[in-house]
């Protein structure tokens, strides 16, 4: 299976201090994990490109573009106490979100079978009308409205440890996108409850399982066994994008939950049958993948390859599901 491999120098330029969560040390860990892993054989390296205006305000107000433009434009500085921003920064928020876009393209055309995007800053937690929370633009959010706007019905899966309420805003009262959310509960922004399931068309296709400290990989299996997939079936998705935050881990300093790195990408991916092509947990941690899978009348299982590098089927119960194998037709983000 031949994977896009889409990251970029300049996002390392997006510098938000030596101290700060979110520094460019903590892309430079994805790039080394994945050469570290030889994978070189099965990445096809692709280029990301910017987001246009156009493509930003899809999801965004005007307001949110000013912002960043002119902080960055004095030199840098703080839009909240949490997002830091330089001069690069808004280049470097264009090229994330832009890199989606620029993998859906290539997919489309056939380039590969699956793209993996590694950037920097994240977009989870930007809304509508603010960046917050580390980010700037919702680079997820960007490429799964352009997937709805062109007939497709996205499901948005994040697995960050904090809520992302950006995203849920976004696509509040959007039936075309399904959007699914673990996250540590009650923690920073303070969204996600049970009962947040979205308005209006879109009732019913925000799905939010808030996880208490020390909530381990079983926990997250069994919400998305019981609680997620059943609406996932009703609802029917041409995608699949993963918001793939990794601070869910139980070595992460600044959250409480308890997942191992082999806990971490498999929800979806163990009920699909699938795994990516790759080694270790280090391929997944950046923020986000898309995954399309085609209709087929029988789904077609293939080898699961964990992530310690044991193959095995799936589990008698997942075997069990009329899910077509999928292909991921992706590309990256939080």
């Amino acid at each position: 299976m031949a994977v896009l491999w889409i990251t970029d120098d300049r996002f390392l330029d997006h510098d938000t201090g030596r101290a700060h969560p979110e520094r460019p040390a903590r892309l430079r860990a994805v790039i080394d994990g994945v050469r570290r892993a030889d994978l070189s054989d099965a990445l096809v390296p692709t280029e990301p490109r910017m987001a246009t205006d156009a493509e930003l305000l899809s999801v965004h107000h005007p307001s949110v573009l000013d912002s960043v433009q002119q902080v960055t434009q004095a030199g840098g500085g703080r839009l909240d106490p949490d997002t830091v921003l330089s001069a690069e920064s808004e280049a470097a928020a264009r090229l994330a979100a832009g890199a989606g876009l620029a993998a859906i393209e290539a997919l489309d055309d056939g380039a590969a079978d699956a793209a993996f995007c590694a950037v920097r800053p994240p977009g989870h937690h930007a809304t509508p009308v603010r960046s917050m929370g580390f980010c700037m633009f919702n680079s997820a959010a960007v490429c799964a409205r352009a997937l709805a706007e062109r007939g497709e019905k996205v499901l948005l899966v994040d697995y960050d440890a904090h809520h992302g309420n950006g995203t849920q805003d976004i696509f509040w009262e959007d039936s075309r996108v399904m959007y699914v959310s673990w996250h540590q509960y009650p923690f920073y922004p303070g969204t996600g409850g049970l009962l947040e399931r979205g308005e209006a068309a879109g009732a019913g296709t925000t799905i939010n399982l808030p996880m208490p400290a020390g909530a381990t990989g079983d926990a997250y299996h069994r919400g998305w066994e019981e609680a997620v997939l059943p609406a996932v079936d009703a609802f029917d998705p041409d995608w699949l994008v993963l918001s793939a935050g990794f601070d869910a881990h139980r070595a992460d300093p600044l959250t409480s939950l308890g997942l191992a790195a082999g806990d971490l990408p498999t929800s979806p991916m163990r009920s699909f049958g699938w795994y990516p092509p790759v080694g270790g947990s280090r391929f997944w941690r950046a923020d986000t993948t898309w995954m399309r899978w085609p209709t087929r009348p029988r789904p077609r299982w293939p080898h699961w390859l964990a992530p310690n590098g044991d193959r095995s089927r799936p589990p008698e119960a997942v075997r069990a599901r009329r899910w077509p194998q999928p292909r991921l037709r992706c590309c990256h983000e939080p």
